[in-house]
């Protein structure tokens, strides 16, 4: 499974992309759980958001989802920060 995030928004408006590939991975399972729970309450278009908030698009297996700050899910703020983290 490849989970792609990018964030863009946030003060200084710098875009940040990172994305993982759980294929051989020890945890896969754990993160294609929290990956199909993130996009099943993601938005199919980007929402508002709030001034200098962070806005995020979350690929999963070529589907794509948004969310923004402060209106996160913890499982999507769970799952951007980890792929944010451990990314490439």
């Amino acid at each position: 499974m490849r989970i792609g995030v990018r964030r863009t928004g946030g003060f200084a408006g710098i875009e940040r992309y990172a994305e993982v590939d759980t294929s051989g991975r020890a945890d896969a399972g754990e993160w294609q759980t929290l990956a199909e729970e993130a996009v099943a309450e993601g938005r199919g278009t980007p929402p508002g958001g709030v001034p200098d908030g962070f806005s995020y698009r979350i690929t999963v297996d070529g589907r794509t989802v948004y969310c923004a700050d402060p209106r996160l899910t913890e499982a999507q703020s769970r799952l951007i920060s980890q792929v944010l983290k451990e990314g490439a």
